[in-house]
């Protein structure tokens, strides 16, 4: 299997090998993938970060050995820390580059940039899922241009150090169980279903029975027993399934 690197601020992957697909998820610059096929103007790929496969514009492409793949995956690794950060290449010029982007593969002698260490660190969590506050929500989205819940959730915790799957339902399958919502801790994530019982929103649990969630853009709202109630309109908007906390 082959691999490659996002060279671009994003790129969008998409469900089908076609324009007008939609776009399932985004690869941020700097992430690794997985080739599986190629077509003639479109690569399958499988995303190293969470092994979600989807389809990239093959001009989008850019192939990386295996040696350079594994350098890379070896690295420690460095992140844009600020919503939108622009590097500047002494000889290339500037990249505007979205926070949660990789700066692993860059030289730094070459550019100019402030990246943020990765480790485990979750008392950022609230600091981090703010500076995504007010984010349109884009289905598929992980950046602060557009972003869905799911995406929200993982980037958050991307930045603090700990890895999460892609889509919500599968972020509910880990982690520890929180009984209620009053003994939710900031930084837990509150999953919610629909009708047919299906997990499909995500949001941060935050102080004084508040959660951050991406549902339209990435808003403030109340939770409790029952769900999200938004004061705005006067309602209960997503039905709370279960809590789960990560670290």
């Amino acid at each position: 299997m082959s691999h490659g690197i996002c060279t671009l601020s994003v790129i969008p992957c998409r469900a089908e090998p076609n324009d007008r697909a939609e776009i399932v998820t985004q690869l941020l610059f700097g992430e690794l993938y997985h080739i599986i096929e190629k077509k003639e103007k479109w690569v399958r790929i499988k995303t190293d970060y969470d092994q979600y496969e989807a389809w990239i514009c093959i001009k989008q492409l850019e192939e990386i050995n295996q040696s350079s793949f594994t350098d890379l995956k070896n690295k420690k690794v460095d992140l844009v820390g600020k919503p939108f950060e622009t590097i500047v290449h002494k000889k290339a010029g500037n990249l505007l580059l979205p926070l949660g982007a990789d700066l692993r593969f860059i030289e730094k002698e070459d550019y100019h940039y402030q990246g943020i260490r990765a480790d485990i660190n979750t008392s950022k969590i609230k600091e981090f899922a703010l500076a995504y506050l007010n984010t349109p929500y884009l289905w598929g989205g992980r950046s602060p241009g557009g972003i869905d819940c799911s995406g929200f959730s993982q980037l958050v915790y991307k930045l603090c150090g700990i890895k999460l799957p892609r889509d919500a339902y599968q972020q509910a399958e880990l982690g520890e169980a929180v009984s209620f919502v009053a003994n939710a801790t900031l930084g837990d994530l509150a999953f919610f279903d629909n009708e047919d019982g299906h997990i499909t929103h995500v949001g941060i649990i935050l102080e004084d029975n508040k959660i951050i969630h991406a549902s339209g853009k990435v808003r403030i709202d109340i939770i409790d027993h029952q769900g999200i109630y938004n004061e705005k309109e006067q309602k209960y908007t997503h039905q709370l399934r279960t809590i789960k906390r990560y670290f």
